[in-house]
């Protein structure tokens, strides 16, 4: 993995797929303020990769999307998960993504790597909820979640966009810095 601070590479997986979403915001914010030596890659392809069906997942069939999710993942030193809150709970995009990143099961490309979820929702409590099942969810399909770092952030208390809020970007930055000391 990395021998020192000065290559970590952190993957971000964004649980909405539009593009202007407030939660991609704060990931393309996560990749601009990371600190030194730590680069964060937001993932791309979320809304590429079918639901998961164990038929697919053969080594002849495997979907290419999926290849190359579980190649980002692989080649990652940490996982940081921006995400909202759906209905309550996970969206459907991350619940698929950890279904198709755990397996082979038991041996999955994220096994036993630190990963943090944070993000926001329009809700009082910023999505905590999604926040709370997306942590445990990851955590059961083997990677090892850092549940010490939280960031769950009420849309309403927003009153600029994620790049020009200087609260907002210190604490995104404070998630990257701690979720990067937790590579080994």
């Amino acid at each position: 993995m990395s021998d020192g601070k000065s290559d970590i590479k952190v993957l971000a997986l964004v649980g909405s797929l539009r593009a202007a979403s407030l939660n991609r915001q704060i990931a393309e914010l996560a990749a601009t303020v990371a600190p030194d030596g730590v680069t964060v890659a937001v993932f791309e392809g979320l809304a590429d990769l079918p639901f998961y069906n164990e038929d697919i997942d053969t080594a002849i069939r495997v979907p290419a999307s999926v290849t190359a999710l579980r190649e980002a993942a692989a080649d990652a030193h940490a996982t940081l998960v921006v995400t909202p809150e759906y209905n309550g709970s996970i969206p459907a995009v991350i619940k698929n993504a950890i279904d198709w990143l755990s397996r082979p099961f038991g041996n999955g490309a994220l096994k036993d790597k630190p990963l943090a979820v944070i993000g926001g929702a329009a809700g009082r409590y910023g999505g905590v909820w999604a926040h709370d099942e997306t942590r445990k969810s990851f955590g059961i399909a083997g990677t090892r979640v850092v549940d010490a770092i939280k960031l769950s952030v009420p849309f309403q208390t927003l009153d600029k966009p994620p790049a020009d809020d200087a609260e907002l970007a210190a604490n995104v930055r404070d998630v990257v810095g701690k979720l990067a000391a937790e590579v080994s």
